[in-house]
Formats: structure tokens, C-alpha cells, sequence
């Protein structure tokens, strides 16, 4: 039977109706869903008994004492994807004390490198969140805010978005750092499977006050807690991996080949109000900018 005007102008509403309640359903299931284990998809990689695995296998939780720091990473590299970590820092005094997640290769020649580093301070004193992008072996590509919330007071999510089109790092929902893909002018763009990977270490020779301060081993053993083990990613093992582009991963789509307009407001805000370093404006290390750079 063919359809008539009326017919269509009923079923429509209908059919929509049905997909919402369909998307609905398929969001609350996946909210109901149980936590990822963390040996699912990591695994500790050093310091033995200074990693621990809590809470039904959802949580990792890092020390760092006078003898060592500790770390994990993902069993497997991928090609793209949308990564995230919820992670709580030392608190008090971690002066000295550095907390990363990161992405990375084990290319020696053609590293890539896709950084969340958080320097720890006295206490009472901010915090501050770097980013880092090395492409073809080449970084020095550091970023530095303030947070504008106290990162050891609780869980927040960090997540790097990685596709062909571009590179960009969040705090919980707001994009802090935007990394586009200029290959077209000479620009490295990181195309090397990289592996997850998270850590707790001592940083003082650099890390506060550009070394000047010291950990104060009296706060030791410090602590980091991580939770959110699944992870949205392609799976890869070569170099410009051509299935880790297809536009049928969600995150190769085009919603996620620029930010919204809302998402640009929010990362004008933060280059406005939270920067305290761009490597784009160190004339004394690069007296003519990037080719990345705004010119």
C-alpha cells in the first residue's frame, strides 16, 4: 500500500518519538552499565607494590615514596581516539611531585607524544596543568593554566580527543588546548600507535619553580587516585593506520572535526584567563614562531 500525506504526517512523529525513546534507553544502559575493570585494558608497568587496585578493580591508586614513584599503562596502542582519566592529585604539600597521563610511543626516532602533566605546589599555591604535543620526534611544545578548581580535592575527567583533523585536550568538558593538523605546511602531526599511560613521579629537578623547590619527603608517600579503565580508542600496531581514520568511528566524525561554537568560547576563555605559558609566545626560545603557531 502506497503511504498517503496523512499517513506520512502521523507515522513521522511516531517513528520519532520511537528513536528517542530507543537513545533513551540505549544512554540509560549504558549508565547502568558496570565500571570497567582496570586489567581489562592496564596493567602496572613499575613501582611493585606502590600501585594499588582498589574498589572492585575500578580504581588505581599510585604512590610515590623517597624510593621510587610507580605507573601503569594500556596493554594495547591505538591509532585515534577519544581518551580520557578521572583523576584526583596529591594533596597538601606535593611540591616537586608530578602526576601524568599521557599518550606515547616507543618510536626513538619519530616519537609521539600527546601530554597531561600536573606540577605539583606548596600547599596553597595553584597547582598548574601542562600540555605537550611531540610529532615526528620533535616537542617542546609546552602549555601551562591554572586549574580553576583544586584538582587533589576530587575526581575530574582529563581527556585527549585524537583524529585526523585535530588534537584536543579537556578538562572534564572544556577543551583547554587545540592541536590542528597542518601537515599541509610541514607541521608533524602524530600519526605512531601510541600506548596510555599514567604516572607518579618525582619532577623537582624542573617541575616547581622551575626546580627551585624541592619534594618534602615529611608529606611522602604521596598519592594519586585514577578511575575510568575503558577506553574509546582504535587499536593499532603501524604507522598512519588507515582504518584508525574511517569517519565510522565516532570520533573521526565530523562533530569531533572542530569544536563547537560553544566549545570555542570556552577555549578562548581559558587562553584568556587561566594561561600562564604558551611556548607560541617564548621569543627568547623562539625568536621566529612555529609553523604551527598563530602568525
Amino acid at each position: 500500500m502506497i503511504p498517503t500525506k496523512a499517513m506520512a504526517s502521523t507515522t513521522l512523529p511516531l517513528l520519532l518519538l520511537h528513536l528517542l525513546l530507543l537513545a533513551a534507553c540505549m544512554d540509560w544502559a549504558k549508565s547502568d552499565r558496570p565500571a570497567t575493570s582496570f586489567y581489562e585494558n592496564y596493567e602496572g608497568s613499575w613501582g611493585g607494590d606502590r600501585i594499588q587496585i582498589l574498589n572492585k578493580e575500578t580504581e588505581a591508586s599510585l604512590f610515590m615514596d623517597k624510593a621510587s614513584g610507580s605507573g601503569f599503562g594500556s596493554k594495547l596502542k591505538y591509532g585515534s581516539g577519544f581518551f580520557h582519566m578521572k583523576i584526583k592529585l596529591p594533596g597538601k604539600n606535593s611540591a616537586g611531585v608530578v602526576t601524568a597521563f599521557y599518550l606515547a610511543s616507543d618510536s626513538s626516532t619519530n616519537h609521539a607524544e600527546l601530554d597531561f602533566e600536573f606540577l605539583g605546589n606548596l600547599e596553597g599555591k595553584p597547582i598548574i596543568l601542562q600540555t605537550n604535543v611531540f610529532a615526528n620526534g620533535k616537542g617542546n611544545r609546552e602549555q601551562r593554566i591554572r586549574l580553576w578548581f583544586d584538582p587533589s580535592a576530587d575526581l575530574h575527567d582529563y581527556k585527549i580527543l585524537w583524529n585526523t583533523n585535530q588534537i584536543v585536550f579537556y578538562v572534564d568538558d572544556t577543551p583547554i588546548r587545540v592541536f590542528a593538523n597542518k601537515e599541509n605546511i610541514g607541521v608533524g602531526y602524530p600519526s605512531q600507535p601510541m600506548q596510555l599511560i599514567a604516572s607518579l613521579w618525582n619532577g623537582d629537578s624542573w617541575a616547581t619553580d622551575g626546580g627551585k623547590t624541592k619534594v618534602d619527603w615529611s608529606y611522602a608517600p604521596f598519592n594519586a587516585i585514577f578511575q575510568g579503565f575503558d577506553v574509546d580508542g582504535c587499536v593499532s600496531v603501524s604507522s598512519h593506520d588507515a582504518h584508525c581514520s574511517s569517519p565510522s568511528l565516532w570520533w573521526n566524525s565530523a562533530r569531533y572535526q572542530q569544536l563547537s561554537a560553544s566549545e570555542k568560547s570556552a577555549y578562548q576563555n581559558v587562553r584568556r584567563t587561566y594561561m600562564t605559558y604558551d611556548y607560541c609566545n617564548d621569543v627568547q626560545r623562539f625568536p621566529n614562531p612555529p609553523p604551527e603557531c598563530p602568525q
